[in-house]
């Protein structure tokens, strides 16, 4: 068992909080139970895994399973964990994964994509690609200033959806969109100065929807590339909503259109 925190294992997990080792390394740090199920479910590759002597009688089934995947398997103290994590109070075990090898070329988009475009908050981050895998999207567009998608919190936010979501993240972010609209894609700004609600857009076409910067929204560069521009309308004085909000109740609405379409022909409340 290791005991010590002076131990390079502790510090090789320590370079993994910060963005420029897990670059360098290209490998990320996944922390607790559910994000281990997660990368055993998914077959990430495993470089090493520590856990805690309580942790690995609790969890005999998913230990079997970690000792037969990970390239390194150790026995670690609660005091040593703690210092390899990021959380305060880790679940008892903590591992080093490569990091996956996303598409490079362009997903083609046959019913939903949501491109996400200078998005800051890696815990934002991570709830959309949760919400954008709870609903199955074809493509996960991400502009190169995004956060940066090992980062801790995102995994964490994600709630293991990071291992499987469908992520592009192009060099030209506008270059990918005019070729999803050559190929009959269209493509929806999100925009609270929109003159339509989500609601009243046919999104049973192709569509790929953009989601802007938390504080900034999409540029005017992007809301004019745009072949539609819809807004989220909310009660008189209230700020406008969170953007992982915001894209789970545009993608919801595709969802709906497209698997209740009798919904469709009864139009929502107005919001007062």
């Amino acid at each position: 068992m290791l005991t010590s925190r002076q131990n390079p294992l502790v510090k090789t997990y320590r370079k993994l909080h910060q963005v420029k080792y897990r670059r360098q390394m290209q490998a990320c740090l996944i922390e607790g139970t559910h994000l281990m199920e997660a990368a055993i479910q998914h077959s990430a590759e495993i470089i090493c895994c520590c856990m805690t002597e309580s942790w690995q009688a609790r969890h005999a089934p998913l230990v079997h399973q970690i000792l037969e995947r990970s390239r390194r398997t150790e026995r670690v103290s609660p005091e040593v964990l703690a210092a390899m994590t990021t959380t305060h109070t880790p679940d008892g075990i903590a591992a080093i994964v490569a990091k996956p090898d996303w598409p490079v070329a362009r997903p083609p988009i046959l019913h939903l994509g949501l491109g996400l475009v200078s998005i800051q908050d890696p815990g934002n981050l991570g709830t959309l690609l949760r919400s954008a895998c709870a609903v199955a999207v074809d493509c996960l567009l991400l502009s190169a200033d995004c956060v940066d998608l090992s980062h801790p919190k995102v995994m964490r936010a994600s709630a293991g959806a990071w291992f499987q979501a469908p992520i592009h993240q192009p060099q030209n972010f506008e270059q990918a969109l005019r070729a999803y609209q050559a190929d009959g894609v269209q493509i929806i700004a999100t925009s609270a100065q929109a003159n339509q609600a989500y609601w009243s857009l046919d999104l049973r076409r192709p569509s790929l929807i953009l989601i802007g910067n938390e504080g900034a929204g999409l540029s005017p560069v992007l809301q004019t590339m745009a072949d539609q521009q819809v807004h989220i309308p909310v009660a008189a004085g209230t700020e406008s909503l969170n953007a992982a909000v915001a894209a789970a109740l545009v993608l919801y609405e595709a969802q709906r259109q497209r698997h209740y379409p009798a919904a469709a022909s009864t139009p929502p409340v107005p919001v007062p």
